[in-house]
């Protein structure tokens, strides 16, 4: 393996700012990913594991210990009574997976196409759009235990997830490092219409797989949020604030609070009982819409959960802009956003 020094990291990275990697290697076997693991807990090294760079924020100064790329491919599928079962790299690319899976004629991730980023991110924080989350479909995770050295598969109770969480992003952050991720697909299922943006689009027709797959790409770059070489919209970390899930209490005193503002609050059914809010809405409403800029950062001119660097950006001026609008909505209405993105080689965590 070769162990590389003082990588840029940035354009490893969709959003395109940060530092570089003291040290940063490649691993495309799993006994790879354990040997460079091991090398960084010999060298008391921190370790960040990057996949596609989709989800990130790095630090101006950059990671001071390891990154390594997990290039472990390949997909296999075998059936296991009325599903069929896609076994897929931690490399492999996300958005490559899901068509691969349509063109098989096989559900489940139909609505989860023009994600950018590699399967081994999905679990980590869950990766949900358009009325699908992957939890739905991964029967197994074959993980990399840092603190063993030993693999192991986790069923997918194991993998506690939750809205945008999982314990790999939460309660075990850092300990494991995914390999493989096991989805259990439907061969000739109907797709998932639930979504009020594909309802629309196909009323009451029930569309192919493939038919939906194509409609969630032109939606999502409709609002920026598909991957365009060129475009600053797209130059992104994604939805940057998850939407806030409010209890039936929170609810009510937040429709107070925006009646008397003479608006109504837009809301859908949330886990457990509780109201999910669009974030969307919130930061709109707060003072930021679509086209904001803020020097050479600003929002998306088509999705306002977007932050994009407008070009020569810092981390440093990301942060801000994410702060002012946390403070502006606190400010409006007492909620706190929690930002979506994983931010490396920040002293805090953020």
């Amino acid at each position: 393996m070769l162990f590389l020094q003082n990588i840029p990291l940035a354009p490893l990275t969709t959003l395109g700012v940060g530092g570089p990697a003291r040290y940063f290697v490649e691993a495309g076997t799993p006994e790879q990913v354990r040997e460079a693991a091991a090398w960084a807990q010999e060298s008391r090294l921190p370790l960040f594991v990057l996949g596609g760079g989709s989800n990130l924020v790095v630090a101006d100064a950059g990671f001071p210990g390891l990154v390594l790329k997990v290039n472990i491919l390949g997909v296999t599928e075998h059936s296991a009574g009325r599903k069929l079962l896609f076994t897929a790299g931690a490399g492999e690319e996300w958005d490559a997976f899901v068509s691969y899976t349509v063109v098989r004629n096989c559900a489940g991730v139909e609505c989860l196409s023009g994600i950018p980023g590699t399967v081994g991110g999905t679990p980590v924080q869950n990766v949900g759009a358009y009325g699908q989350e992957v939890s739905e479909t991964i029967c197994r995770v074959d993980v990399l235990d840092t603190t063993t050295g030993e693999i192991e598969q986790f069923d997918n109770a194991r993998c506690g997830f939750g809205y945008r969480t999982s314990i790999f992003n939460t309660s075990a952050r850092g300990r494991y490092i995914i390999l493989r991720v096991t989805f259990a697909l439907s061969p000739d299922g109907t797709a998932r219409i639930a979504y009020a943006d594909l309802k629309k689009r196909f009323g009451d027709r029930t569309p192919t797989l493939v038919e939906t797959c194509d409609t969630v790409r032109k939606i999502r770059a409709d609002k920026g949020m598909l991957l365009i070489d060129g475009n600053e919209d797209c130059r992104s970390a994604g939805s940057f604030f998850r939407n806030p899930l409010l209890t039936s209490g929170q609810y009510a005193e937040l429709e107070r609070l925006v009646y008397e503002l003479g608006m109504a609050v837009p809301s859908y059914q949330g886990r457990a009982s509780r109201h999910k809010i669009p974030a969307a809405w919130l930061v709109e409403h707060s003072g930021f819409p679509k086209g904001f800029e803020r020097g050479p950062v600003g929002i998306s001119h088509k999705h306002a959960l977007a932050i994009v660097n407008r070009g020569g950006a810092k981390a440093a001026d990301v942060l801000a802009l994410k702060e002012e609008i946390q403070a502006a909505v606190r400010a409006r209405f007492g909620i706190e956003l929690q930002p979506e993105p994983v931010f490396v080689g920040f002293p805090d965590g953020r």
